[in-house]
C-alpha cells in the first residue's frame, strides 16, 4: 500500500470542504471494506484519504408514518439487519443483509460506502432500487436527492461528484410490504452469481392482478438493471404461472452477463429465469398477506 495523507473529518462540512481541496485525488473512507481493499490490492493508490466514519449525524434509522424510512449513510449494515423498524415495515432488506457477507463486515461496512462503491454484486443496490429509494448527495455548497435509479453510471461508477457525500438513503413508505430479495451464491453470504430483487402490489379490486411491479437484477448486468420489457409484461395483468414464466424468460434475455469462475453465460441465464420465477411468486405472496 502506497503513502498517503489522512484527514479525520469531524463533520459533513469538513469533509465536503476537503473534498473541494483535493477533488478527484481523495477518496472517501466510510467502512473501508472496499476502498481498503483495492488499496491493498494496489489497484488504486489514492494520495488523500478522508475518514467520515466519525460522523455520528450520519449514523441513524428513522420512520414516520408520512414520510418513510431515513437511513443515515453512515448507518451500519448490521444496525439495518437488525432494526425493528426496517423487520416490521421494510423486512426485504432485514432479510437481504442477513445474507450479505459475514457479521464482521456488516458490523463495519456501511450503507453509503456500499453504495458509492458501485460493486456490480452488491445486494443492496438492486432491494433498495426495487424500493424506489433515493439518495441525498451533500457537496460543499450543494444538496441533491436523486432516485437510485440514476445513481449508477457503470462498474464501480456513479454520478456522485468529487466534492460530494452520499449522507441518507431515503425509502417512501407507499413501498412497505410485497417484496423480496433473493440470490444465487456459492455460499449464503458470498457475492451474488445473480441476484433479484422484487416488489410487487396487488389491486385493492383484485388480489389476482398486479397493480405495479419492479424486478431489479444485480450481478448480470454492469449496475444494478431494472428490466422494463419483464415489468411491463406484467403490470396490470392477471398473475399466472404462465404470465411469471414468460416475464422470467423476458429477464434471461435482456441481462448480459459475462462468463468466469462462477459459471457460463448460459448457466447465469438459466439461473436468473429460475429465480425471478421464484421471487415474483414469492412477492405476490406477501402481498396478499397486507
Amino acid at each position: 500500500m502506497d503513502q498517503f495523507k489522512y484527514f479525520p473529518a469531524k463533520d459533513v462540512e469538513e469533509a465536503c470542504a476537503l473534498l473541494t481541496q483535493y477533488g478527484e485525488e481523495a477518496k472517501v473512507l466510510s467502512g473501508g471494506q472496499s476502498l481498503v481493499s483495492m488499496m491493498k490490492q494496489r489497484l488504486i493508490s489514492p494520495p488523500f484519504i478522508i475518514d467520515i466514519k466519525g460522523i455520528s449525524d450520519l449514523d441513524y434509522i428513522r420512520y414516520t408514518d408520512d414520510d418513510g424510512l431515513r437511513i443515515g449513510g453512515l448507518t451500519t449494515h448490521r444496525s439495518v439487519e437488525k432494526s425493528d423498524i426496517i423487520i416490521n415495515k421494510f423486512p426485504m432488506l432485514a432479510q437481504m443483509e442477513y445474507t450479505l457477507a459475514s457479521v464482521a463486515v456488516r458490523n463495519w461496512g456501511t450503507v453509503a460506502g456500499n453504495l458509492c462503491s458501485a460493486d456490480p454484486a452488491s445486494d443492496l443496490a438492486p432491494a433498495l432500487i426495487a424500493l424506489s429509494a433515493e439518495v441525498t448527495l451533500t457537496g460543499a455548497a450543494t444538496k441533491r436527492t436523486v432516485s437510485l435509479d440514476d445513481f449508477f453510471v457503470d462498474s464501480f461508477e456513479t454520478i456522485i461528484k468529487p466534492d460530494e457525500i452520499l449522507t441518507e438513503i431515503h425509502v417512501p413508505n407507499a413501498v412497505m410490504g410485497g417484496g423480496i430479495h433473493t440470490k444465487f451464491a456459492l455460499r449464503e453470504t458470498d457475492l451474488a452469481v445473480v441476484s433479484v430483487a422484487t416488489y410487487l402490489t396487488l389491486k385493492e379490486s383484485s388480489h389476482d392482478e398486479c397493480d405495479d411491479i419492479r424486478i431489479v437484477m444485480g450481478s448480470v448486468n454492469p449496475f444494478p438493471f431494472r428490466v422494463n420489457r419483464a415489468e411491463e409484461a406484467i403490470r396490470g395483468q392477471k398473475i399466472t404461472d404462465a404470465l411469471i414464466e414468460k416475464a422470467a424468460q423476458t429477464v434471461s434475455e435482456d441481462i448480459e452477463p459475462t462468463a468466469d469462475l462462477n459459471g457460463t453465460e448460459e448457466f447465469k441465464r438459466d439461473i436468473t429465469r429460475v429465480l425471478v420465477q421464484r421471487a415474483i411468486k414469492e412477492a405476490v405472496a406477501r402481498a396478499r398477506t397486507i
